[in-house]
């Protein structure tokens, strides 16, 4: 049996560029890694099975819908003599999120299974299998801070930036990425702006100025379907030590970054305590 990580993925910048024509929305996000996660276990076998246990197992859905079974699937319809088994997934991060716990856990399962397989993580058919699963599984099969862009197809080379210390809050309310998309209402066609890409400014600028400068282009619809998403970016920006919060990817999880870890620490017991419904955790992005 092997144990494998699914950590929490954080956008800490995330420029909606364009709608398409096929309806799919276009993005240009610096993602980050937080050393919170969902746990994959994973027992090679005849038969491809997966159980679902921890916190949040009742919140992520029918078993059979997900995409842990569905990236294996997409992998062994493309590699005839992929070895399979018996997954079980602990689900410590909260679900529909902006975690992307779902696409973590689908590429945490392409990881046991290629490494099972002697797959390596460049094979085209695991990269095949990871877009074809869901838009964030090709960013989160080599969890480390770099650009996505596209649908989340498009994955940077990872950045060599010093851990960021963060806590991150998420005020108990779930926010779907197809609902603050159909708020936002963008038009097909040209781009909502013509910024510098990101992986431009991000060779151009120091962190701090990468960081301060960005923006998440779905908060303000996502704090129209869910205000309390505004409650918990006001309580991170009243932190001690705090120098910058934002909300991550569609919401409803907000982060805070700080100057070390024992300021991110102390700000999530005490913001823990305050707000005993939320999901609260200090940890590290990289």
């Amino acid at each position: 049996m092997s144990l494998w990580r699914a950590p929490a993925k954080v956008n800490l910048t995330l420029r909606v560029v364009r709608r398409n024509a096929d309806g799919w929305h276009e993005l240009d996000s610096l993602v980050a890694f937080a050393g919170v996660s969902d746990w994959l276990r994973f027992e090679p076998g005849r038969d491809l099975s997966l159980t679902v246990d921890g916190p949040y197992a009742a919140a992520s859905g029918l078993v059979e819908d997900n995409l842990v079974l569905r990236a294996a699937r997409e992998l062994a319809g493309r590699v005839g003599d992929l070895r399979l088994g018996r997954f079980r997934l602990t689900k410590n991060l909260p679900v529909a999120a902006g975690l992307g716990g779902g696409s973590a856990d689908a590429a945490a399962a392409l990881r046991a299974l290629a490494h099972e397989s002697g797959l390596g993580l460049d094979d085209r058919r695991l990269r095949e299998a990871a877009t074809a699963t869901g838009s964030d599984v090709p960013v989160c099969l080599e969890p480390r801070l770099r650009v996505m862009g596209g649908r989340g197809e498009k994955v940077g080379p990872g950045l060599d930036w010093p851990p960021l210390a963060a806590v991150l809050a998420n005020p108990g309310v779930d926010v779907s990425t197809a609902s603050v998309f159909a708020a936002m209402a963008l038009a097909p066609g040209g781009p909502m702006s013509a910024p510098t890409p990101l992986a431009a400014s991000v060779a151009d600028n120091s962190r701090l100025a990468v960081l301060t400068q960005g923006r998440n282009d779905m908060e303000r619809a996502a704090r129209g379907l869910a205000p309390q998403i505004g409650d918990a970016l006001a309580a991170l920006s009243r932190a001690a030590g705090v120098w910058l919060a934002r909300m991550s990817g569609s919401g409803a999880t907000c982060f805070g970054l700080f100057d070390d870890r024992r300021a991110a620490a102390s700000a999530a017991r005490t913001l823990a305590s305050e707000n005993p419904g939320w999901w609260v955790r200090g940890t590290h992005l990289r």
